[in-house]
């Protein structure tokens, strides 16, 4: 590209959101409700890379409805999409033939709850902030962060649009736009590109705890009307996975004959050849499983990286000029499976903090503190910190973590006078493909079992194709002379979507790295588990990616 350097437009407002997810939305709502009770007023954008709001929401989902009521109390009259209550819990520990049932734990009883498609619901919260004013613009992707000559954020500018795979200036050109705020609440979702960046800058993890992570895989399935059980929760855990590999299923069924059922595998996992899209589908085989989808159709799929570290990996949540909310910052609670609840309560709070600090008496500061602040008063800091040792106790095996969990929860009661630490990155746990035998997954059927990309199909997924690949590598020559060497190039396989493609010549000879960027559903996995972190994933032209119609 050339080196002429583009005067952009820039747009200024009070607050600024990046991501339209659950947490970016309370937040902006809840200063515009704050704004209208105070006679205040207070502009606030919220940025959106996906084609609209709930594009690239994927979540199981079971929501815990606690911070809704704080938002709208009125959720009931406004509509709100939560048509299935949570009626019966089901926990199974599967062998390879058969299951045993297990008491539910505590933190997974859904009485009060309800089985939601989250990206409908966040579509509702979208035209929740509309009506009180928000502006919202979706299709912009955030791709870089501003900042003052002190270094505190200014905001963030939208990707350039219209330039070519070549780095040139296509036809359809369009510079990017600055957006300006007093305050950038950062709520990008699980490792967030911009995110990412703001860590380092500002060093947020200095005293926290790495972050980990899974990888949550989906599908939605119109089942025969006979085997429908709205309300019914399934999850399990054991088989396919061996029990050094932290990880389960969801079935949830939903209201109008459909089941949402996914798997998630915790991305510490050690060997090389391990598939989580192939383990999914596996498991749909399984004798407990396999009956409820058969003669019914799967309609959509997705993937997501989802937060496991906990109270010990949350990081310093401020910064100059800004903050992060939600996943961005890492609230989910694994023991229950949950995190909508949480995002949306951090969301709040940050809303609440900006709210007063921006409309108080004298200079504002340029961080926020008191956001943080604000939040370890809270019921969520309380929940979080409650099982805070649960996720890391599977470190030492799925029996281990079993017992261990149930001393916790049960006898200390998630007051344990010690925190345990996670075993370390995730990246790092990968071990080299010497020690392990490659594992030879049964083929799909095509009727519960798919491949890949008959699946990818199914999150209608698009790229603009005439645009610089948003898969980044640190160096080329890594893909081959370390991952293709020493661990058989397990980008080929933790990717759900088939981005990572092995291809040689007709001989076997010349093995190079394939990367079919189109494919990317923005799971953000391959950011997480390259063993080399020669991966980065930077942010496409807006619009591009997932389209997720009920997920």
């Amino acid at each position: 590209m050339s080196d002429e350097v583009v005067e952009r437009e820039f747009m200024e407002y009070d607050v600024l959101v990046v991501g339209a997810g659950p947490s970016g939305l309370s937040a902006a709502i809840r200063i515009r409700q704050l704004a209208a009770e105070q006679g205040k007023e207070l502009s606030v954008c919220v940025l959106e890379k996906g084609s609209e709001v709930g594009a690239h929401i994927l979540s199981g989902a079971v929501l815990e409805p606690r911070t809704l009521n704080e938002l709208f109390p009125n959720w009931q009259e406004l509509g709100a999409p939560l048509d299935t209550p949570a009626k019966e819990d089901a926990f199974l520990y599967l062998t390879e033939a058969n299951h045993i049932r297990f008491p539910t734990p505590p933190q997974m009883n859904n009485h009060g709850n309800y089985i939601i498609s989250l990206g409908n619901f966040t579509r509702w919260l979208g035209e929740q902030a509309e009506a009180l004013g928000v502006e919202i613009y979706p299709g912009f992707a955030a791709a870089e962060v501003l900042y003052h000559d002190d270094g505190s954020v200014k905001g963030v500018a939208t990707g350039d649009m219209g330039i070519t795979k070549t780095g040139e200036k296509g036809p359809n050109y369009q510079p990017g736009m600055e957006l300006h705020a007093k305050q950038t609440i950062f709520a990008e979702g699980c490792r967030g590109s911009l995110g990412k960046m703001l860590m380092e800058k500002f060093d947020l993890r200095a005293n926290s705890d790495v972050q980990t992570y899974g990888i949550g895989i989906k599908e939605l399935w119109d089942i025969d009307p006979a085997k429908s059980e709205p309300g019914k929760i399934v999850h399990t855990a054991g088989w396919p996975l061996d029990s050094k590999t932290y990880g389960g299923s969801f079935m949830y069924h939903l209201n109008g004959n459909q089941v949402a059922i996914g798997f998630v595998v915790g991305l510490d996992y050690e060997n090389p050849y391990l598939s989580p899209y192939q383990e999914f589908q596996r498991f749909k085989h399984h004798p407990s499983i396999k009956p409820v989808l058969e003669g019914g159709r799967r309609v959509s799929y997705g993937a997501r990286a989802l937060n496991e570290g906990g109270f010990q990996s949350i990081p310093k949540l401020t910064f100059p000029g800004g903050m992060m909310v939600g996943c961005e910052a890492g609230f989910l609670n694994v023991p229950k499976i949950k995190g909508t609840h949480l995002a949306m309560k951090s969301g709040m709070t940050a809303a609440e903090a900006v709210f007063d600090v921006l409309t108080g008496e004298g200079e504002a500061p340029r961080e926020v503190t008191d956001y943080a602040d604000r939040l370890k008063d809270t019921w969520l800091w309380k929940e979080l910190y409650k099982v805070r040792n649960i996720r890391p106790s599977f470190k030492y095996g799925f029996w281990g973590g079993f017992f261990y969990s149930a001393l916790d929860t049960v006898i200390l009661q998630g007051n344990a006078p010690w925190t345990l630490k996670h075993h370390g990155t995730d990246h790092g746990s990968l071990k080299p493909k010497s020690q392990f035998k490659p594992i030879d997954y049964p083929k799909p059927d095509g009727e519960i079992s798919f491949d890949r990309l008959t699946n990818v199909s199914f999150s209608f997924t698009n790229h603009e194709e005439d645009q610089p690949a948003h898969l980044t590598l640190k160096d080329d020559s890594v893909p081959i002379a370390v991952n293709l060497e020493k661990y058989d190039a397990p980008e080929q396989r933790y990717c759900p979507a088939g981005v990572y493609e092995i291809v040689r010549e007709d001989d076997g000879s010349n093995p190079r790295l394939q990367i079919n960027a189109q494919n990317c559903v923005h799971c953000k996995t391959c950011d997480i588990k390259d063993p080399t972190q020669n991966i980065n994933w930077v942010t496409p032209e807006g619009g591009g990616g997932p389209n997720y119609p009920n997920m």
